[in-house]
């Protein structure tokens, strides 16, 4: 078995990442929006928009890791080939 280069132990570590940053941003707004229900007394349509504002951040975030980890993979295949393109 060859070893692992630290790009790939790089990469393997963002994609790692993918569930609890897209879990910690519902949550995050959820709670964000109940908070804001519990001191404007709106109850409980705060909630619902910070819950969606937490599923965009948490889908912008996996978008975000995907294209960093796509890039990485890329530019790594491209170096262990070895083309100059």
């Amino acid at each position: 078995m060859a070893p692992t280069s630290p790009t790939t132990w790089q990469l393997i570590g963002q994609l790692s990442t993918i569930g609890m940053s897209f879990v910690f941003a519902l949550v995050i707004g959820f709670f964000g929006g109940y908070w804001l229900d519990g001191v404007l007394g709106t109850k409980p349509w705060l909630a619902f928009v910070g819950f969606f504002v937490g599923l965009a951040a948490g889908v912008l975030n996996v978008y975000r890791v995907m294209q960093l980890a796509s890039s990485t993979s890329s530019t790594s295949s491209k170096s262990s080939t070895g083309s100059n393109s």
